[in-house]
């Protein structure tokens, strides 16, 4: 006899909010790091390298997290409202 749980078949509630604000974390850490690495070893330093690489390093993440943002909202575009609000 083995052991089955009642919740056979259904599936574990996701957080996706959460999960998504974490990868987008972890790529714009990882895009940063990168980069960062790439100028250490590349870059002879001068002002118009360091405003550069400044907008290299951080417009790709606040861009990733808008395109992410703005997706959000488009999609929720296709929610059903309930037309009979609950008293």
């Amino acid at each position: 006899m083995h052991y089955r749980p009642n919740n056979i078949g259904k599936h574990a509630p996701i957080n996706w909010r959460r999960g998504m604000i974490r990868l987008w974390i972890l790529a714009s850490v990882a895009w940063i790091m990168a980069w960062i690495i790439y100028f250490a070893i590349e870059m002879n330093n001068s002002r118009l390298d360091a405003v550069a690489s400044m907008l290299v390093l951080f417009a790709p993440p606040i861009a990733l997290l808008l395109f992410g943002l703005a997706t959000r909202w488009a999609f929720r575009g296709f929610e059903v409202e309930d037309q009979y609000p609950r008293a």
